[in-house]
């Protein structure tokens, strides 16, 4: 089932989640229902914040960078079919020198801006069995999985830009909480007025 995506704008982009535990109720269908909401929007990470379930859970497919020609083929397979659930996450370590991307967000449709991150991490968090992982990612999947991992700490990638940035952006910003923009997928909009 294909779920509305919080736009920016609505609070609870903005709280961090709460852990969860294995009797999280229909915990399978919710992972199914946000692969299928994340594949339907042409993302690559969407977190559970994004359709407005306070919860420590995302999910990445970095499947479609692969085909980026820009990349080493070590790079392209690196993206090729990496698909995971991430609950209740916790990011131990971030290392190396910080690097640009230009970062979209599905809560925050065309507007891209280059974010600043550490090309190294390593995360613990358990998977949709809850089976608990530690590892070590790097480059575009550690910067997918830091994007998300954002986002259940309450925060979004314009949070990381300059105060001149963040100003310029402002009306496009207003703009995207108030429905005022032409998305090709579900989106549900915090000052959107209430149809009579």
């Amino acid at each position: 089932m294909i779920l509305p995506i919080v736009a920016y704008g609505d609070p609870v982009l903005k709280r961090k989640a709460t852990d969860i535990t294995e009797d999280y109720p229909k915990l399978d269908a919710l992972v199914d229902n946000m692969f299928e909401t994340m594949y339907n929007a042409y993302g690559v990470g969407l977190a559970a914040p994004q359709i407005g379930l306070p919860i420590r859970m995302f999910l990445v497919d970095t499947t479609p960078f692969a085909d980026d020609e820009e990349l080493t083929e070590e790079e392209q397979k690196s993206l090729e079919g990496f698909k995971r659930v991430f609950i209740n996450p916790k990011i131990t370590k971030e290392e190396g020198e910080d690097w640009a991307f230009n970062e979209g967000c599905l809560s925050i449709p065309d507007v891209r801006e280059d974010v600043f991150r550490k090309p190294v991490i390593t995360i613990e968090y358990l998977d949709e069995n809850f089976k608990a992982h530690t590892e070590t990612f790097d480059g575009l999947v550690a910067r997918v999985i830091q994007h998300e991992y954002d986002h259940i700490e309450g925060v979004l990638f314009t949070d990381k830009l300059s105060s001149l940035k963040k100003r310029l952006i402002k009306g496009r910003l207003s703009n995207i909480s108030k429905g005022k923009i032409k998305v090709d997928y579900r989106m549900r909009f915090p000052d959107q007025k209430k149809k009579r």
